[in-house]
């Protein structure tokens, strides 16, 4: 089956066409920097020949991006006959725990809870909408971010608040890249050919959230995460500020911040951009690492909260058998690893150098205690693969 994926992020749209029977993509594409002059449009398609394209233009808002997205599958040659189901990512689902088939409620839903996501869940449905319009005979899937931290116990999701505030205002950690971590923590199962074990699951791009993961009869659920109520808390990020404490913001408030201020501070300025004063990008940081002393101090915060989260978690797990490294910072890079298993060392954590530096599957040393993996996320085939799922079910 072919199902298109969307992806609509707060500047960017990203879309696939993917086989879900030979399970890869046969179109890629992402609309970036939407809302700047110097958006940019690019797609590659797999065929006899792989094919490339990139177009620099302005893309004034997400209806017009999609409008290109859309335009770029049909164009390619994927009819809409062809296009059966639309798999939509969603970032913030509340108590959805599974996919479901997008009606008139599920909009709805998704449009109450945009108020806990103002910056994904507008943009998500905006995407939905669009692409309905697009492929009406299409199957829409939302695909909820948030679904997989749903068997958190109560105890690792409620917050020191009074208790109404849960209740009425549903205020929890929610968890978020629970699509990225779903898929990593399947595929560490094939991989170690094992059914049964402890796994700790690390998102490291430039957003970034560690998973604690209980694999039983080959099925993972997720005990504790470090994103919560909203994607800024857990570990520096980017340019987000990870957990802070809250009397900063109160402080900040009597020192004439604004609502919007705060959200651009927190969101936007902080993080790794915001401790280096450089940039938010790790490439930058560690070509830096050795002459900045903050861009270091920013990598250095960096991998030890990490390492400190990764340790509080053997707690939900009692004890880790598996810690895995995901994402364009947790696949790519060697140095980081390396630095955040240096602090784990008293848990038996040792990494095998040469495969470290390699990027290999496995980068464990053999006298390891606990296996360390490197697998890249694919969620655009996670998203995919659910949305298949639940069409067969319910034909």
């Amino acid at each position: 089956m072919k199902v298109l994926t969307l992806n609509v992020g707060s500047s960017s749209v990203k879309f696939q066409v993917i086989d879900t029977e030979k399970k890869r993509a046969l179109l890629k594409g992402l609309v970036d920097a939407i809302g700047l002059d110097n958006s940019n449009i690019s797609f590659s398609i797999s065929g006899d020949k792989f094919s490339s394209f990139n177009i620099k233009t302005s893309v004034k808002n997400h209806r017009e991006a999609l409008k290109y997205a859309l335009n770029i599958v049909l164009d390619s040659g994927f009819s809409k006959s062809e296009i059966k189901l639309v798999a939509h990512r969603v970032v913030h689902g509340g108590r959805f725990t599974t996919p479901c088939f997008i009606n008139k409620r599920v909009i709805e839903r998704i449009r109450k809870l945009s108020e806990l996501a103002p910056l994904h869940n507008p943009n998500n449905l905006i995407g939905i909408l669009e692409a309905k319009k697009f492929f009406p005979k299409a199957k829409h899937v939302a695909v909820f971010d948030t679904a997989f931290h749903q068997t958190m116990p109560d105890r690792a999701f409620i917050y020191g608040l009074p208790f109404e505030f849960y209740k009425k205002e549903n205020i929890r950690r929610y968890g978020f890249h629970g699509i990225s971590h779903k898929f990593v923590s399947e595929q560490a199962v094939k991989v170690l050919g094992r059914r049964n074990f402890k796994l700790i699951t690390c998102h490291i791009g430039n957003g970034i959230s560690v998973t604690a993961v209980q694999v039983k009869n080959g099925r993972p659920v997720s005990l504790d995460t470090s994103m919560g109520f909203t994607p800024l808390e857990g570990p520096i990020m980017g340019t987000r500020s990870g957990s802070l404490d809250p009397g900063i913001l109160i402080h900040l408030l009597d020192k004439g911040y604004s609502k919007n201020k705060l959200n651009d501070l927190l969101n936007e300025e902080s993080g790794l951009k915001g401790i280096s004063g450089l940039s938010s990008d790790m490439r930058v940081l560690l070509e830096n690492y050795s002459s900045n002393r903050r861009a270091k101090l920013a990598v250095d915060v960096l991998t030890y909260q990490l390492a400190k989260t990764i340790a509080s978690y053997t707690v939900a797990l009692n004890g880790f058998d598996v810690l895995l490294f995901t994402a364009g910072i947790g696949s790519g890079s060697w140095f980081i690893r390396s630095e955040i298993c240096k602090k784990l060392s008293h848990f038996g954590v040792k990494l095998d150098a040469r495969r470290n530096k390699k990027n290999s599957l496995i980068i464990s040393s053999d006298k390891s205690k606990v296996k360390v993996l490197v697998l890249p996320t694919d969620e655009e085939l996670e998203m995919a693969l659910e949305a298949e799922k639940l069409f067969n079910s319910k034909s």
